[in-house]
């Protein structure tokens, strides 16, 4: 007997006992990264609707100036829009504090609040996405991925926001940090 949590999605699916282990064993079952985040993928739509999915790496290392973070798309379920092993800077910005410095889960709803936070929005915006679900993959206080979900919705439910959290942890298994991965994030 599944039970449910008190919200459902738009689109009716809930997040029941009975689909989180669904989830679970179908990762668990899963042969390798790929296949376990395709199948991470799936459930993401089935809960969230459309919109792309993606994990992006933390690649920087010492080298790398300390007020930008470096990172790598690890997985792509948009790969012609969004290839994997794209890599992007990205410098000191509210975006970057609440994921790589306090470690935060960071939504932002609307094209306007999207345009402000990420610079390759013109590519986005074609796509109709307009809703966004950054999650920080921790490894203790380190964020060394970031699990991003974008929707074509006007807002996210908070039961939808917990249900891509669940999702970004049961993912995170198939997920390393790259091996010279150190950063810290100081203001210019």
């Amino acid at each position: 007997m599944s039970t449910a949590c008190p919200a459902t999605t738009p689109l009716g699916a809930t997040l029941s006992v009975g689909l989180c282990a669904n989830l679970l064993d179908a990762i668990a079952e899963a042969p390798g990264a790929d296949a376990a985040l395709a199948k991470v993928d799936a459930y993401r739509r089935l809960l969230a609707g459309p919109g792309i999915f993606s994990i992006q790496l933390n690649v920087t290392t010492r080298d790398d100036p300390g007020n930008e973070i470096r990172l790598q798309r690890l997985y792509s379920s948009a790969g012609g829009e969004f290839p994997v092993q794209g890599r992007k800077r990205k410098t000191l910005t509210p975006w970057t504090e609440t994921l790589f410095g306090r470690g935060e889960v960071f939504v932002a709803e609307g094209s306007d609040a999207l345009e402000r936070t990420f610079d390759d929005y013109a590519q986005m915006r074609p796509l109709g996405l307009n809703a966004v679900v950054n999650v920080p993959m921790m490894a203790g206080r380190l964020c060394y991925a970031t699990f991003n979900v974008f929707g074509t919705r006007g807002a996210w439910q908070p039961s939808e926001v917990l249900a891509l959290r669940l999702l970004a942890l049961a993912a995170a298994r198939w997920v390393s940090p790259a091996p010279d991965l150190a950063y810290s994030l100081t203001p210019r």
